[in-house]
């Protein structure tokens, strides 16, 4: 729980919004170190626990919601006049990636993020090009943030003891992205395309996608343009030369 609140940074002055609190454990430790806490909990049963947990501390709201359909913009406005929040989420594995690539997604007006993960998510968060876990969600979260692994948790950290490790990761968010580009949805189709074919090459896994209309041809000109081998596996680029070939294929595509 400490490195969870010294991961995220969290002081007095911090607003934070909590993902899915539980039985509200972590969210003691946030009411002790935050100015004021959001607990956002999807599951109606917990929420007299919580409430009993929590009574003793007057800084805490506790939100009966599903997080992917709150107006979070609205709540950041009525809590923190508008300016970037934190956000620490503790959450079931299978639901903690989508819930981060929609607080992304959705530009909220964010600090950081802090999650505990799965070892291996965390490892793939902040992989660089080229090695085996490196992929579509490498390149996403470090699109819109920094990651950092903070601390790993092995599994005898647990009752019952898991089948794998755990990992806490604070995700920075950039204030402008590292790279720019003309079509954002473009590279994340671009991104999605290159990796669910990973043995492909770049070429083919873009040329098969159905989100995509972009023939061999212009691919291959494109990637000729920015000195790049036709032969090359989405694995082998970095952010920047993904930018720079959705640029690339969006011009020519105009011209």
């Amino acid at each position: 729980m400490d490195k969870i609140i010294k991961a995220a940074g969290i002081t007095k002055d911090d607003f934070v919004l909590e993902i899915g609190p539980g039985i509200g454990t972590l969210t003691q430790y946030l009411c002790e170190n935050a100015r004021e806490v959001a607990a956002v909990e999807i599951d109606r049963m917990l929420i007299p626990i919580l409430e009993d947990t929590l009574s003793e501390y007057d800084n805490v709201t506790v939100i009966n919601k599903d997080i992917l359909k709150l107006d979070l913009n609205a709540l950041v406005e009525e809590k923190n006049n508008g300016k970037p929040i934190k956000v620490v989420a503790n959450l079931p594995y299978y639901i903690t990636t989508p819930i981060i690539m929609d607080l992304f997604e959705r530009h909220l007006p964010l600090k950081n993020i802090t999650v505990m993960v799965q070892k291996e998510v965390a490892d793939r968060m902040q992989a660089a090009p080229g090695g085996k876990d490196y992929g579509a969600l490498s390149l996403a979260v470090q699109y819109y943030a920094k990651p950092y692994i903070a601390a790993n948790v092995p599994p005898n950290c647990f009752m019952p003891r898991p089948n794998v490790g755990s990992a806490v990761i604070s995700l920075t968010l950039h204030e402008n992205p590292p790279v720019q580009v003309k079509d954002e949805k473009l590279l994340f189709r671009m991104i999605r395309a290159s990796f669910n074919q990973r043995r492909k090459t770049l070429v083919n896994g873009l040329n098969n996608s159905l989100e995509l209309s972009f023939t061999k041809e212009e691919i291959g000109k494109a990637l000729e343009r920015l000195e790049i081998s036709e032969n090359i596996r989405g694995e082998a680029l970095s952010l920047q030369q993904f930018a720079a070939l959705a640029d690339e294929l969006t011009t020519g595509r105009v011209g």
